[in-house]
């Protein structure tokens, strides 16, 4: 975590430098130009050295860990003071201990600077050498090759590959068996290896087990030795004899050359000109983690290993527990639940079996393990950890810190990609690019992690883009351990509570859905809170500093705010919105009963010039009379209104505005039986949804909606019809209605009958009416 601590520390120095400059003086700007140039010295030191670990690098990496974040400590403490000290008006001579307490720090960094430079000159060619050295298990062969090979499940899978190794084409082809560790890459490929079909149809078979540091001498001793051609007098070989001597072999014949746990592709740039293509059906296949392996010529589709099923999972544990007897009745539910917990993951089922097979059979004990599984497989196999971490270790730096942050969210959580994105930028994980943003370099990040299968995609948006993504608990639980031991993250559900007196914690996660009551001071004390996004649980912020008490130069704005979400009572006065210039999501809720006045008047939002997309939402004794005046910035794209009891004719201001593409309108938005828009409006509106609006009559034809490309209805329970002439819309898509009247599913299927027999069939209808019998 060296890494993550030096450029969180290095966006720090940059902004200090760039904003917080009216808070330093001569002999803090240059100390911290100073130490920008050592910790950009760090940084590249670690861009460029080796991912193998040693004694001597890991102890380096906790001393740059560790005082990085003492300077960040320092120096965010000194410019939060200051920050106050003018707010509130007031001076204090806090230079002299700021400057020796960074000084202090600047001589240890540049201390570490000089043992990384004594290091590099002196093991320059030990660190090149490092990659290529063989591992003491990186050569293993296949446990057996009596086809006796233990497997459940995934019986179609092995087919599937059988199928691909003895058919398709003649020439030598290259498949690619790529998923998680522990997925059981490996496993199935020996199935596959050792089954009788491949005995048979194959002339060779060989079997070599690359792992992450190799050599090629190595590599072609493993192939030879699996093929039992090695004598003494050809282990003497050198690198070019040996990749002659095996070339020959394989000359003329077909064979199966198997490649396992492969992790980069130099790999097979090293050795595929040791393969002879003669056409006559050799395949060679390899396992590998990294789903960028498959990009070499000769290849074919990879397999991507799936997880198993319920009933597979269940097959597995029941014969590594209980082998030919079954499970008894009292263990069947809970043993079912320990297997639902391991997610499908073939080596957290193993792991877990292995352990219950051993112990008391009893359901108090099962129950204590279901409770705690992640926790209880990283105790009792070592084995399982080792795997998990190695595709942490073979991370490059600049994503170690990404993926580990991904522990902060609950198990089994859906994670919204934009959330862990804004989450990365604002934490300062990422390394900037020139010419790219930082969400830009997020996303990149986001689909490495998704190509090394440490991220699972869960779900797609319709163009493709990933919209939520998971982690397997198992790894999930190596991001908590890894991070608490790193200093990087704390996860603790008891809160403060829960954290012993004088820790130091750097990054606190509770999962508590428990309103903060504290959350006024906590902002009051954030250093503004570079803050990028803020997404509360509608608590009300506190009031900002007058202008008139520190004077208008002294005004904190918030540049980097894009999104505020969850405000409760938001004070739209001109003092608050000229904080928060360039804000681009702002989602705001009113409770009512005595907040009328002149700080809740909505018109002012029209001065947000970048805003784009605005919730409001009314709850209690609210009042049309607050919204009555609202305006709009006409940067606004996306509108989304909910219980703000607003009239149908105040519905110009929405028309009105000439860059909104998706209008929102749930319950009692708007009131008033009746809604005719204007010509003119909505012109680039795209996507329209009514739900709980107590609406009757509709009257709209196309030229009130002319970009119209999707309609939802929902539970409009007094709606008498959706106005035929919408289906005219020469843009419109789809019109999905749920939980409404039979009027409006029968003039919904009118809608698509006409339009279907004009020809276009582009249009769908989807109706989904629980009371009705005949569902489209």
């Amino acid at each position: 975590m060296a890494y993550a601590a030096l450029l969180s520390l290095k966006h720090l120095l940059e902004h200090t430098l760039d904003h917080d400059y009216q808070y330093l003086i001569l002999d803090e700007k240059q100390q911290i130009e100073s130490l920008l140039q050592k910790i950009s010295f760090l940084q590249d030191f670690l861009d460029h050295s080796p991912q193998k670990s040693s004694e001597t690098i890991d102890c380096l990496e906790s001393q740059i860990r560790d005082a990085a974040y003492e300077a960040e400590d320092i120096i965010e403490s000194h410019i939060t003071d200051r920050v106050h000290e003018q707010i509130a008006s007031k001076t204090s001579d806090s230079f002299t201990p700021f400057f020796h307490q960074l000084e202090e720090v600047i001589e240890e960094i540049d201390s570490i600077k000089k043992r990384v430079e004594k290091i590099k000159d002196e093991n320059d060619v030990q660190y090149l050498q490092t990659r290529t050295e063989p591992s003491p298990d990186s050569l293993k062969q296949p446990a057996s090759s009596s086809g006796k090979s233990s497997m459940v499940g995934l019986d179609d899978d092995i087919e599937k590959i059988k199928d691909r190794l003895t058919g398709g084409s003649s020439n030598l082809e290259t498949l690619l068996v790529v998923g998680m560790g522990g997925i059981g890459k490996t496993t199935l490929t020996r199935k596959v290896y050792d089954d009788e079909l491949s005995v048979y149809y194959f002339d060779i078979r060989a079997w070599v087990t690359v792992s992450q540091h190799y050599n090629g001498r190595g590599l072609l001793l493993g192939l030879l030795d699996s093929m039992k051609k090695p004598t003494d007098e050809v282990r003497e070989k050198s690198f070019e004899e040996l990749a002659e001597y095996l070339y020959k072999n394989l000359k003329g014949m077909r064979y199966l050359m198997v490649l396992d746990d492969v992790w980069d592709t130099k790999v097979w740039d090293n050795v595929k000109r040791l393969f002879p293509n003669d056409n006559n059906g050799s395949r060679i296949m390899m396992t590998t983690r990294l789903e960028n392996v498959a990009g070499y010529e000769n290849s074919c589709s990879p397999h991507h290993m799936r997880f198993l099923n319920e009933g597979e999972s269940w097959n597995l544990f029941c014969e590594n527990v209980f082998g030919k007897d079954g499970c008894p009745t009292e263990l069947k539910e809970i043993g079912r639940k320990i297997v639902q917990n391991c997610q499908g993951l073939p080596l957290a089922i193993v792991v877990i079996s292995g352990l219950l097979s051993k112990a008391t059979k009893t359901q108090h004990y099962w129950t204590y393990i279901g409770e705690n599984l992640s926790s209880v497989i990283a105790s009792n196999d070592d084995n399982c950890s080792k795997i998990l971490s190695l595709s942490y270790k073979h991370l490059p730096h600049h994503l170690k810190g990404c993926f580990l942050y991904i522990g902060i969210f609950p198990e089994d959580s859906n994670i919204r990609v934009s959330k862990l994105v804004k989450l990365w930028v604002a934490e300062r994980l990422l390394k900037p690019v020139r010419s790219k943003s930082l969400e830009d370099v997020a996303w990149e990040y986001l689909l490495e992690l998704v190509d090394r299968n440490l991220i699972l995609v869960h779900k797609k948006s319709s163009i493709g883009k990933i919209k939520t993504c998971r982690i397997h608990d198992l790894l999930r639980d190596f991001c908590v351990r890894e991070a608490q031991r790193e200093k990087f993250f704390h996860v603790n559900n008891m809160g403060l509570c829960g954290i012993s007196e004088g820790t130091k914690v750097r990054r606190l996660i509770i999962h508590s859905y428990r309103k903060l009551n504290d959350l006024d001071i906590c902002l009051q004390n954030m250093r503004p809170r570079s803050l990028r996004h803020v997404n509360l649980w509608e608590m009300v912020l506190p009031d900002p500093t007058s202008a008139k008490t520190v004077g208008k130069n002294s005004i904190i704005v918030l540049d980097n705010l894009q999104t505020l979400r969850n405000v409760g009572n938001f004070r739209c006065t001109e003092e608050v919105l000229q904080r928060i210039p360039n804000l681009k999501k702002l989602g705001i809720h009113f409770d009512l009963g005595a907040v009328l006045g002149r700080y809740y008047c909505l018109n002012n939002l029209v001065h947000l010039l970048k805003l784009e997309s605005l919730f409001i939402s009314g709850g209690g004794n609210m009042s049309s009379s607050l919204l009555k005046n609202i305006a709009f910035p006409i940067s606004l794209k996306k509108l989304s209104l909910m219980g703000c009891e607003l009239h149908w004719e105040n519905m110009t201001i929405v028309g009105s505005l000439p860059n909104l593409q998706m209008l929102k309108l749930n319950f009692n938005s708007f009131v008033g039986l009746e809604w005719e828009p204007n010509e003119g409006e909505f012109l680039q509106l795209k996507y329209l949804l009514l739900s709980q609006i107590n609406l009757e009559n509709w009257i709209a034809n196309s030229i009130h909606f002319p970009s119209l490309e999707r309609l939802v209805i929902d539970e409009c329970e007094y709606l008498k019809e959706i106005p035929r002439d919408i289906g005219e819309i020469p843009t419109l898509e789809s019109i999905e209605v749920s939980d409404c009247s039979d009027s409006v599913v029968t003039s919904a299927k009118l809608i698509k009958e006409e339009q279907h027999s004009l020809g276009n069939d582009y249009l769908q209808v989807r109706i989904v009416n629980p009371w009705i019998h005949n569902l489209d």
